[in-house]
């Protein structure tokens, strides 16, 4: 946020990314993503964005279990 912010105050984009060390191509990925946000918002997002990562994982785990019990189950003894 610190870096897009610089860039509204007139500093160039490749002075920018030369100075943090990041690609053009990133500077405006994060515009993109985050133009427009308060640096609350951009905290929200990114916890949201952690907490759906943990919720993908604990499902495509869950379904993991589902399917070592549906394995176990359907054989015969």
């Amino acid at each position: 946020m610190r870096i897009l912010r610089a860039s509204e105050t007139g500093t160039s984009v490749s002075d920018l990314c030369r100075e943090h060390e990041i690609t053009d191509q990133t500077f405006y990925r994060w515009r993109r993503k985050y133009a427009g946000m308060e640096l609350s918002d951009a905290r929200k997002l990114k916890e949201l964005q952690d907490e759906n990562r943990r919720l993908k994982a604990l499902v495509a785990d869950q379904a993991l279990n589902i399917e070592v019990l549906k394995e176990i189950n359907s054989k015969k003894w």
